[in-house]
């Protein structure tokens, strides 16, 4: 598959809804990722992302315009020894807990499916990062309808080991706004990764859709040591 910008593919598009990018600086000494959220209802815009611990969660900006914490309250990164799992949902936790059982990352996802929005039925994106040793490694998945169908499920795993600097894989739950939301197809795809920290969350911050972004993470973990530097960007102050 062709390398795509990721400007390009973030502001081509006004509803991705929830994305996850993971990959490597282009100078190969980072793992990078980045995870935002967006929101069309006055409830999936009144959030903010907030550190908790190594990981982050969401949170209510204004706790007395909380309509349903279903689907909207979650921690969307846990990092679980030299693992950094970043999800859209709490399937974080499923995956924390299974791969602490000594499950994999695909075995701990066999009990999720989608999530529960009929007749969006938004699939559930997940990724997890292994730095370990001067080594990196990563892998990503999506649990989504059969095409609609809310009794089926399809699970996809894709992983991607000594990952090329400066190329990164794009998943999100929407193809574009709609109603019912259209899902993501195909697998993650392929973007460039460009720039430092700063550079890179100004890039995918600046290019999402004014009227619907809601919260942006990125993490950049140094690959030889292990330690890392993050961003958090939240339109609601």
């Amino acid at each position: 598959m062709k390398t795509l910008s990721l400007k390009e593919e973030l502001s081509s598009n006004q509803y991705p809804g929830r994305g996850i990018v993971i990959g490597r600086s282009a100078d190969g000494s980072k793992a990078v990722t980045a995870y935002f959220i967006m929101g069309r209802s006055s409830n999936s815009r009144n959030r903010v992302f907030v550190e908790d611990g190594e990981g982050i969660r969401t949170q209510a900006f204004d706790p007395s315009k909380m309509e349903d914490p279903h689907l909207i309250i979650y921690s969307p990164v846990r990092v679980l020894d030299d693992k950094t799992i970043v999800t859209n949902g709490d399937q974080t936790d499923t995956i924390y807990d299974g791969m602490a059982k000594g499950q994999t990352f695909e075995e701990s996802l066999r009990i999720r499916e989608f999530e529960d929005d009929a007749p969006n039925y938004t699939p559930r994106i997940s990724g997890i990062m292994n730095v370990k040793n001067g080594e990196y490694s990563y892998s990503m998945s999506i649990l989504k309808s059969d095409n609609g169908d809310g009794d089926r499920c399809n699970r996809f795993t894709f992983d991607y080991s000594n990952p090329k600097p400066g190329i990164g894989r794009f998943i999100h739950t929407y193809i574009g706004d709609g109603s019912p939301l259209p899902s993501f197809e195909g697998e993650p795809v392929p973007v460039d990764i460009t720039g430092n920290i700063d550079e890179f969350t100004d890039l995918v911050w600046t290019n999402l859709n004014q009227d619907n972004k809601v919260s942006l993470f990125v993490r950049f973990i140094d690959i030889a040591t292990g330690t890392y530097e993050t961003r958090i960007i939240n339109k609601n102050k």
